[in-house]
């Protein structure tokens, strides 16, 4: 007989919280970069606006914290134990 699982796909959790924090982020960061240098972030690199500085500062910015969350996320679903999903108690770790 096959085990039938009592909640969410663990996997499939962590890729949806990965993925709407990723969205979430990237929206606070464009914002944050508008109020900070009163442009729109630069998003078209082909646009002769776009100064080369200013491309490599959004990426350098949006690249440390879309990876910082990722991490962050899946650290902490790495971290939670297969027992606990089944409500056995989690070994302590130090």
């Amino acid at each position: 007989m096959s085990k039938k699982s009592k909640g969410p796909n663990p996997p499939m959790v962590t890729m949806m919280a990965v993925t709407g924090g990723v969205f979430v982020l990237r929206k606070v960061l464009a914002f944050l970069w508008t109020k900070v240098t009163g442009k729109t972030p630069p998003t078209d690199l082909t646009d002769p606006k776009v100064t080369l500085p200013e491309a490599l500062a959004w990426a350098l910015a949006t690249g440390v914290v879309i990876e910082a969350a990722r991490y962050a996320v899946l650290h902490n679903a790495a971290r939670r134990p297969e027992a606990a999903a089944d409500g056995e108690s989690a070994p302590e770790s130090n």
